[in-house]
């Protein structure tokens, strides 16, 4: 008799094993699929997302056409007479002077 109950028993844990393991089995299962719908989802909606940017970069450029840059125009330039020097007076040069300078002497 203790024979049977030991069968009873191991089939009612392996029972419960398998229908444990099926549980995990459809929910592992219902995770991937609700993944794969998630990013279905994620793509369409980026895709939508950049069409909808160049429809409005495409609208906005028929709407407002760019203006036209201004173009240089010819004017007339003085050029120094003859006896002008070419570097203004007031120019820092290169020469020595005798003026005392704000920078350190080292």
């Amino acid at each position: 008799m203790a024979g049977r109950g030991k069968s009873t028993r191991q089939s009612r844990t392996e029972s419960e094993r398998a229908r444990l393991h099926a549980a995990r089995r459809a929910w592992h299962d219902g995770r991937i699929r609700r993944r794969t719908r998630d990013n279905a989802v994620a793509i369409v909606v980026g895709v939508l997302v950049i069409a909808g940017a160049i429809a409005s970069q495409v609208v906005h450029a028929q709407v407002n056409p760019p203006t036209p840059s201004p173009s240089p125009s010819v004017s007339p330039v003085e050029s120094p007479l003859p006896g002008d020097p070419l570097v203004p007076e007031d120019a820092p040069s290169d020469a020595p002077s005798d003026a005392p300078s704000d920078a350190p002497v080292e």
